[in-house]
C-alpha cells in the first residue's frame, strides 16, 4: 500500500476525512475506484481521503454502498421466500416487503417489534417486514400465528362463553373495575412524586394525589402486590403519562431492589419506559384516527 503523502512532515495537517473499511478486497477495490487519491494512513491506522469535502463524499459513499447491501439482502431474501414460503393468511408478499395483518395482541406485538427493520403502517393497520428480515420473521411465526389464531374474536368469545359465571371470570370482571378507578395502594409514610412518571405494580404511571383514605391489605393483595402487614397503605390516584413526557423522562440506572419491589413503587427503568412508550405512542395514533373518522364523518354530513 502507498505511505500517506507528507506523513513524515510536522506541518499542518491537510484537510481531508478518514474512514475504516471491512477486511474485504472487493470493498477497497470500490473505495479506490471511487477515492482514487486516497491512501491507507499507518499513523491514523485509516484510510486518509483528501479535500474540503472528503467527509460529506465518504459518508453519501458508505450510504449508496449500505442501500446497495440492503437491496442484495432483500433480493437474497425475496428468493428465499419464493422457494420456501411462510403459508398463512396472516401473511402476504409485496413486492418490496412482507405485510402482516393480524388481531391484536400484545405477544404479537412484542414479537415483531423484535425483528429487525419491521415497521407499523398505520394508514393500512398492517405490519411490513423487509425481506432481507426473513429470517428472524420465520423463527418468530410459530408464536405470532399462534397468538393471532388465539385472539380471533370467534376464539375470544369462546373462551369468555368458557368461563362465564365461573370465579375466573368474576375475578376478571373485579380486576377490571378495579383498574377503572385509576388508584393505587402506596406506603402512608413513603409515598411516589407527584407528576412525575413511576413505575409499579402495573406499569408506569404518573401519580397526582391521595386523600389519605387507607387502602384495606385485601384488595392490596388481590389485584396489585402482597401488602407487607407491617406499613399502612393508602389510596393515590393517577394517570396515563404523555408520549413527550415519557420521552423526557431519564430512567433509573439500577433496577429495583427487594426494598422498593415490596414499597410498590420505584422510580423506572429504559425497559419500563420503552414500553410505557410504546403504549402511549399506540393510545396517540388511536386517538388521532378516531378523531380523522370523526372529522370525515362531520364532512360527510355537511359537505
Amino acid at each position: 500500500m502507498e505511505p500517506e503523502p507528507d506523513s513524515d512532515a510536522p506541518s499542518t495537517p491537510r484537510a481531508g476525512a478518514t474512514t475504516e473499511l471491512p477486511h474485504d478486497r472487493i470493498t477497497v477495490q470500490r473505495f479506490r475506484e471511487a477515492f482514487p487519491r486516497a491512501r491507507w494512513s499507518d499513523r491514523l491506522n485509516a484510510w486518509f481521503v483528501p479535500g474540503r469535502t472528503a467527509q460529506r463524499r465518504i459518508g453519501r459513499w458508505l450510504a449508496e454502498m449500505e442501500a446497495e447491501a440492503e437491496a442484495f439482502a432483500d433480493e437474497k431474501g425475496r428468493d428465499a421466500f419464493a422457494f420456501d414460503p411462510i403459508e398463512s393468511h396472516y401473511l402476504d408478499a409485496g413486492p418490496s416487503s412482507l405485510q402482516i395483518r393480524t388481531p391484536y395482541s400484545r405477544t404479537i406485538v412484542n414479537e415483531i417489534r423484535d425483528i429487525p427493520f419491521a415497521r407499523w403502517d398505520a394508514d393500512r393497520r398492517l405490519w411490513t417486514v423487509p425481506y432481507r428480515s426473513l429470517d428472524e420473521l420465520r423463527r418468530r411465526w410459530p408464536a405470532i400465528e399462534t397468538a393471532a389464531e388465539r385472539n380471533e374474536p370467534e376464539m375470544r368469545k369462546a373462551r369468555r362463553e368458557a368461563i362465564k359465571g365461573t370465579e375466573e371470570d368474576e375475578a376478571s370482571k373485579a380486576r377490571t373495575r378495579e383498574r377503572r378507578r385509576k388508584r393505587y395502594p402506596v406506603p402512608a409514610n413513603d409515598g411516589p412524586p407527584l407528576e412525575r412518571a413511576v413505575s409499579t405494580h402495573v406499569g408506569v404511571l404518573f401519580f397526582t394525589g391521595t386523600d389519605g383514605e387507607l387502602a384495606d391489605t385485601a384488595t392490596v393483595d388481590t389485584f396489585y402486590f402482597p401488602a407487607n402487614r407491617d406499613k399502612n397503605y393508602v389510596w393515590a390516584s393517577w394517570r396515563s403519562g404523555s408520549l413527550e413526557e415519557l420521552v423526557t423522562t431519564w430512567p433509573a440506572r439500577t433496577s429495583p431492589g427487594p426494598q422498593e419491589l415490596d414499597r410498590g413503587w420505584w422510580l423506572p427503568t429504559l425497559e419500563e419506559l420503552r414500553t410505557a412508550r410504546r403504549d402511549a405512542k399506540s393510545r396517540r395514533r388511536t386517538r388521532e384516527r378516531r378523531e380523522k373518522e370523526a372529522s370525515s364523518e362531520r364532512t360527510a354530513e355537511n359537505p
